[in-house]
């Protein structure tokens, strides 16, 4: 089986993961600064709201039904059985699991579809936004039928990433979120223009097509045949959907913290939902450079080596991919939270956005961001369990910790002033936060016990090493970083924002390097073969 077919799935060296995460990042590295532009745009348009608060909450509609529809299921179920006709040479098997997969998704999608159409008014008035004004949840939920077509769209769009990446194929992919932020931001500077939030609406629609469409060239110079067709008897199509069945459900779980945050923050002080999902989108875009890059790269991987039953090559990369999203995203969420109120006054504070905006929004930042850490651990063992074809764990773990984190949501905001407290810097939205940082971690701690014990250790002592170095690094950071906002009071959030990232990136890289961090020498060394490249 030779590795230069296009058909053919081979795993990758240690080495190869992290220049292909390389590539990924930097593609995540264009797709965050283009998400940073679309929340600036959206937020001087609109300002932190009742209209945007309507917008946020019904893009929540469409989102999830693409996740129970397709979503991290698909490609976390697609890419291991799809992965096992490539490393066989069975292209055809392949074809037609790809084709039969994709018929399923636009008979599921299409129904589902229809029916969040007609019941689109009762579920943003009595779930999503029951504390909203009648006036925000009728304009919810025009917005909401508008970007339901996107279901369709975004679940042949993942299979086509999935596709790709089982092929060792991850710039289109990881370039197509940028084309999303692309149809956004055209949405809200030109459809959108004179406060129509309709055509922001719109905007999302072109951005899904955008979306598809990047990766549609790269799927036909690899000879794909779209013939899409539905039946249960393609070899495969049963597997898939026996592994999507559980990832479902886990996506669901996810889900439900999100509309349950919704639900709770449409009862706060209006603007809340806004500030929340700004705050949660800035902590995410940082996660796909940090955690998801790494997690895109070594899944295809991980799925080839645990078809090959290679079980200390799996471990080795494993702890591989920890060891570097640990050590990039714990400076990265400190980091963030201590600058949050600055970085929030650069990127958005101009337009209908206001200083107070950017104090709400800066609250559930600095919250969101002290669980980054735990977000990108999870992203990676998570993946580690899907390759090994287990997909019920990460959902029992999740059903677990999402029960957690409502019943933590719930104490915070009351701890906050929940449901009487009219204040937005410090207010109730920031235990809607906190609660989803400590559950995360939980989970994270929890799968890792579980995954010690399905394949042997992960070189814990290490791995625990470098964290706690790491740790102890962006500590340093933090300090540094905090006296100089301290020694200067009122500056402008330019120099604050920039000036703070650079101290810290130099008092961070410098403790790291004194404290003998492994990924501290490393990085550099990968980053720089890149170039040469």
């Amino acid at each position: 089986m030779p590795s230069s077919s296009p058909t053919s799935a081979r795993a990758l060296t240690g080495r190869q993961i992290a220049r292909a995460a390389s590539v990924v990042m930097l593609a995540f590295v264009a797709s965050a600064v283009l998400g940073v532009v679309r929340q600036a745009a959206i937020n001087a348009t609109f300002g932190a709201g009742a209209t945007l608060d309507a917008f946020m909450a019904a893009q929540r509609v469409p989102e999830t039904l693409f996740v129970l529809v397709a979503g991290g299921a698909l490609g976390s179920a697609f890419i291991p059985v799809f992965t096992r006709f490539l490393a066989t040479g069975d292209s055809d098997g392949a074809q037609r699991l790809a084709n039969g997969v994709i018929g399923l998704l636009a008979v599921a999608a299409t129904a589902l579809v229809v029916v969040a159409f007609v019941l689109a008014r009762p579920i943003v008035q009595h779930v999503l936004l029951p504390d909203a004004s009648p006036a925000t949840q009728a304009l919810s939920v025009e917005l909401t039928r508008i970007m339901l077509p996107t279901v369709l769209i975004f679940g042949v769009s993942g299979l086509m990433m999935g596709m790709l990446n089982a092929h060792q194929h991850f710039l289109a992919p990881a370039l197509a979120p940028s084309l999303y932020n692309i149809g956004l931001i055209f949405g809200a500077l030109v459809l959108a223009r004179r406060g129509n939030i309709h055509g922001l609406a719109w905007g999302a629609v072109l951005g899904a097509l955008l979306h598809l469409g990047i990766q549609l060239p790269i799927v036909w110079r690899l000879r794909f045949r779209f013939r899409p067709t539905v039946g249960l008897h393609i070899p495969g199509v049963r597997e898939v959907l026996v592994l999507m069945g559980p990832r479902v459900l886990g996506l669901g779980v996810v889900q439900v913290n999100f509309w349950v945050n919704t639900a709770l923050a449409s009862g706060m002080v209006e603007g809340s939902v806004t500030a929340l999902t700004n705050a949660f989108v800035l902590m995410m875009t940082v996660l796909g450079v940090v955690g998801r890059s790494v997690g895109t790269a070594v899944f295809p991987t991980l799925s080839t080596l645990s078809a090959q039953h290679d079980t200390e090559h799996f471990r080795r990369t494993l702890s591989g991919a920890l060891r570097g999203v640990v050590f990039l995203s714990i400076p990265a969420g400190i980091g963030l939270a201590v600058l949050s109120e600055p970085v929030i006054a650069l990127l958005f504070e101009r337009g209908e956005w206001t200083a107070r905006d950017t104090a709400g929004t800066a609250w559930a930042l600095a919250l969101f961001s002290v669980g980054l850490a735990a977000h990108s651990a999870l992203e990676i063992l998570v993946r580690a369990f899907y390759a090994l074809h287990d997909t019920w764990t990460p959902v029992k773990v999740g059903t677990v910790t999402m029960l957690l984190n409502i019943a933590l949501a719930l104490a915070l905001i009351r701890a906050l002033g929940y449901p009487d407290s009219t204040e937005f810097e410090r207010g109730p939205i920031g235990g809607l936060a906190l609660a989803m940082s400590i559950s995360t971690a939980i989970e994270s701690a929890a799968l890792w016990a579980i995954l010690r014990r399905r394949v042997g250790p992960l070189d814990d002592r290490r791995v625990l090493s470098s964290a706690a170095r790491t740790l102890v690094a962006a500590g340093g950071m933090a300090l540094a970083v905090w006296g100089l906002l301290a020694a200067w009071p009122g500056g402008p959030a330019l120099g604050h924002a920039l000036g703070g990232t650079a101290l810290g990136a130099v008092t961070f890289w410098a403790g790291a390097w004194a404290l003998r961090v492994e990924e501290a020498r490393a990085f550099p060394r990968t980053i720089w073969q890149r170039v040469r490249r």
